[in-house]
């Protein structure tokens, strides 16, 4: 496992920190994840998206349906991406971004942190 790049993004008080990683399994997506729960404890969600091979998963990690892995996902898919894991952790900042804001701001933080 390797961390590629990271990005962050601040839109409306809210900061999303997007992770990309190289990774060859499922377990070292699992370390990772884990490793990060307990580095951003007040982050409030840490959706994401991977492809490896031929296994590919998303979570949008209690965020509205479709607003957060959805969107991580297509950018991967989208730049033909494999071994690949992006995480996006979000703090929120207080203030309401909607289905669509949700949207555009996990699918702008996955889009850049691939940007390489």
């Amino acid at each position: 496992m390797r961390l590629i790049n990271e990005y962050t993004y601040e839109i409306k008080k809210s900061k999303f920190i997007g992770l990309y990683y190289e990774v060859e399994s499922i377990e070292e997506v699992k370390e990772i994840l884990e490793s990060l729960k307990k580095e951003h404890k007040k982050a409030r969600h840490i959706p994401y998206a991977y492809h490896i091979g031929p296994l590919a998963k998303k979570s949008d990690d209690k965020e509205p349906s479709n607003t957060a892995g959805g969107p991580i996902y297509n950018v991967i898919e989208k730049k033909h991406l494999d071994n690949t894991l992006v995480i996006v952790i979000r703090y929120f900042g207080g203030i309401k971004l909607g289905a669509g804001g949700l949207f555009r701001a996990y699918s702008h933080t996955a889009n850049e942190v691939t940007n390489i």
